[in-house]
C-alpha cells in the first residue's frame, strides 16, 4: 500500500515551489495584458504605442474619445504529474517502484492543492488513462484510492502516449514525469523537443538492486513487460559493463535536459521522500 504520512512534511515546500516555478516564467502570477480570453479588468486612455485592436469602439462613439480595454490574464498554473504504469516499474523487493512514483505523483499533487494550484494526474503504460479527481479536499483520498488499486503492467507506450497528451497542455504548464526511463533515449529526446516551452522535471524512479547491482552468481531474468527471460551469470565484468551502459544512458538524458533546461533528477526508491522532494524543489 502506498504511505502517505510524509505528505504534511512536504508543507514546508510551499513557497520553494512557487519559487522555482515562477522564476521559470516571465511576470508575476498575475500580471496585466491586452488581449482576448483574459479577464476583463478596467479601461484606461489610448496613447501612442497601445494596442489599437483593444480600442473599445462603442465607448468612442458615446464619449469621442478613445479608451482601450485592459486585462488581467490569469497565469494560474497547471501541474501535470504523468506516470509510467508499465511492467518494469512492478519491480522491488521491499516497494515496487511504481508504488514510490506514486508517493511522489501525490507529493506533487499536495503541494499543488496547497499553493492553489489545478493539478492533472495520468498514467500510461500501453495506453494513456486519465484520473478524474473528486472537487475539493478529497482530491487527494481520491487520487491515494486511485493509485491504491492500480499495478503497473504491460508493455509501454511511452513516446505514442506522451505525444498525445501533449496536445492536452494549453496553458502555462509544470510536467512532472515519473518513470525508470529504460527506454530509447532518441524517444526521450523527440518528447523533451515536444515538451520544451513547458517546465519539465524528470524523475528517474529505481530499485536499490538496479543502482547498485550488489549480487553475483546464476540468476534467471525476467522482462517485466514481454516476460521474456533469459539465463545469465552475474560476476565483476557484467556488473562493470552494466553500470556503464547505466551511466551512458543517465548521461544521454541530462545532456538533453540541459539543452531545454529541464531537470532531471534521480532517486533510489529507499529514500526517505522528503529528502527526494528537498533535492527536487531546492
Amino acid at each position: 500500500m502506498i504511505r502517505t504520512d510524509f505528505l504534511k512534511q512536504l508543507d514546508k515546500f510551499e513557497l520553494v515551489i512557487k519559487k522555482k516555478i515562477t522564476s521559470s516564467f516571465v511576470g508575476e502570477r498575475r500580471s496585466e495584458f491586452a488581449g482576448t480570453g483574459l479577464i476583463f479588468r478596467d479601461y484606461s486612455n489610448y496613447s501612442y504605442g497601445d494596442d489599437f485592436r483593444s480600442i473599445d469602439w462603442k465607448a468612442f462613439a458615446r464619449t469621442d474619445k478613445l479608451f482601450v480595454k485592459r486585462y488581467e490574464e490569469d497565469r494560474n498554473l497547471t501541474v501535470h504529474i504523468i506516470m509510467d504504469f508499465s511492467g518494469s516499474m512492478d519491480f522491488g523487493a521491499r516497494i515496487k517502484k511504481y508504488e514510490y512514483a506514486s508517493m511522489i505523483g501525490l507529493g506533487f499533487a499536495h503541494i499543488a492543492l496547497r499553493n492553489n494550484e489545478r493539478f492533472v494526474l495520468t498514467t500510461f503504460d500501453d495506453k494513456l488513462e486519465f484520473f478524474k479527481p473528486k472537487k475539493g479536499v478529497g482530491q487527494i483520498a481520491s487520487m491515494l484510492n486511485y493509485l491504491n488499486n492500480k499495478k503497473a503492467v504491460g508493455v509501454s507506450s511511452f513516446e505514442n502516449s506522451l505525444i498525445k497528451y501533449k496536445e492536452l497542455i494549453n496553458s502555462r504548464a509544470l510536467v512532472v514525469i515519473i518513470s525508470d526511463f529504460f527506454y530509447d533515449t532518441g524517444q526521450i529526446r523527440n518528447i523533451l523537443h515536444k515538451y520544451k516551452k513547458n517546465k519539465i522535471v524528470l524523475v528517474q524512479v529505481m530499485d536499490p538492486l538496479e543502482t547498485k547491482l550488489d549480487i553475483e552468481g546464476d540468476f534467471d531474468l525476467v522482462d517485466l513487460e514481454s516476460d521474456s527471460r533469459m539465463h545469465t551469470f552475474i560476476d565483476p565484468y557484467l556488473r562493470k559493463k552494466y553500470f556503464q551502459e547505466l551511466e551512458l544512458h543517465r548521461g544521454k538524458i541530462k545532456d538533453e535536459c540541459v539543452r531545454i533546461k529541464a531537470d532531471f533528477h534521480i532517486v533510489s526508491s529507499d529514500e526517505n521522500i522528503f529528502d527526494v522532494f528537498y533535492r527536487i524543489l531546492y
